[in-house]
């Protein structure tokens, strides 16, 4: 999941006004989902007197903590943070605290002195991964696996979570025979790196791929591609992208992580207003777990639950939840497929 947002939001007087600022591009865009739900939440729970504004670092750590001061010297009320590089902000994060500014980690936990967290469990994304990569291991037969693993950006914790929860059910069940930390989650790079594991073991040394979301997903199936390679391993992913959507209607990735955004984005919205109005009981409610960060102990949280998401449970997860139509992912190029899955 590269890139972070930042959202900021501020109240006047006795009545609760809302900015709200995303710096950066996520997996499935902030602009298009969480953007739009949390915007919706605040004017609701505000009764229409919240306004709330976005803005996007593209995943540059050094426009996002130009857009974290610029917040801070306009003196927002609260900052939800999708962090860029989760260690790089957090003298921002501090300035906003000596501010007397709420800082709320969305998404990926930043460091510094932040007053909340809402993600998705990461942990248990990571097990859902490796659990379900098992599970198509195990369908296919022969020896111990041999596996390689694409994982995320070595400057986002979310990353090392995900590898670390993986590895836990992965572990004395399959070779690891490559494992990559991709630079920035780019596609590029994971195509790159894919290149050289199959370049080192060979197409029939590779039996599947812990890939950690799905944009990297499709960096290494174009690797594979690239060869001419038509029966594709297992291959993992996270997100519930589009493409990916796509793909495992036609069997190319195996399997994506569905994170219901809906529910992170207004719960973060909820979080947001109470801290801003001084509801502290209701705050409370919201962020009943605890996390650390490497800076902090005992972060209050909100770790929302997640589902595997396969050709099985494509109609009861994104089309039930109304993040894509039928129609968005059977396009004329996958319609055949499609009906083959049931999905028309």
């Amino acid at each position: 999941m590269p890139g972070a947002p930042d959202w900021a939001v501020r109240a006047a007087c006795a009545r609760a006004r809302l900015q709200e600022r995303v710096s950066r591009e996520p997996p499935m865009s902030h602009e298009k989902f969480d953007y739009p739900i949390i915007k919706e939440k605040v004017s609701e729970l505000t009764h229409k007197q919240g306004v709330v504004e976005y803005a996007n670092a593209r995943s540059s750590k050094t426009r996002q903590a130009a857009q974290m001061r610029k917040m801070i010297d306009e003196k927002v009320d609260v900052i939800l943070l999708d962090a860029v590089d989760a260690h790089a902000i957090a003298g921002e994060v501090q300035k906003a605290k000596d501010a007397g500014i709420p800082v709320i980690a969305y998404d990926r936990l930043a460091e510094g002195p932040i007053d909340a967290y809402i993600s998705f469990d990461n942990e248990l994304v990571g097990e859902v991964q490796g659990r379900t990569l098992l599970e198509a291991l195990d369908s296919s037969g022969g020896g111990r696996p041999r596996i390689v693993m694409m994982n995320g950006s070595p400057t986002d914790p979310n990353a090392s979570q995900f590898k670390k929860a993986a590895l836990s059910q992965l572990d004395g069940k399959v070779t690891v025979a490559r494992s990559y930390d991709t630079k920035d989650w780019k596609p590029e790079n994971a195509r790159a790196n894919m290149a050289k594991a199959i370049q080192q073991l060979g197409v029939s040394g590779i039996d599947g791929v812990y890939s950690a979301n799905d944009g990297m997903a499709g960096g290494v199936i174009k690797a594979f591609k690239d060869l001419g390679v038509t029966q594709l391993p297992p291959i993992t992913g996270q997100d519930a992208d589009l493409e990916a959507v796509q793909r495992i209607v036609t069997g190319e990735q195996y399997m994506s992580v569905y994170k219901p955004y809906p529910t992170e984005a207004e719960n973060a919205a909820q979080m947001a207003i109470a801290k801003v109005q001084g509801r502290d009981i209701e705050f409370d409610s919201l962020a009943r777990d605890t996390v650390d960060s490497p800076t902090q102990k005992n972060i209050p949280a909100q770790l929302v639950s997640v589902v595997a998401l396969t050709k099985k449970n494509i109609k009861s997860t994104v089309v039930a939840d109304g993040i894509y139509k039928i129609s968005e992912i059977c396009t004329a190029a996958y319609q055949p497929a499609c009906a083959a899955a049931g999905l028309l």
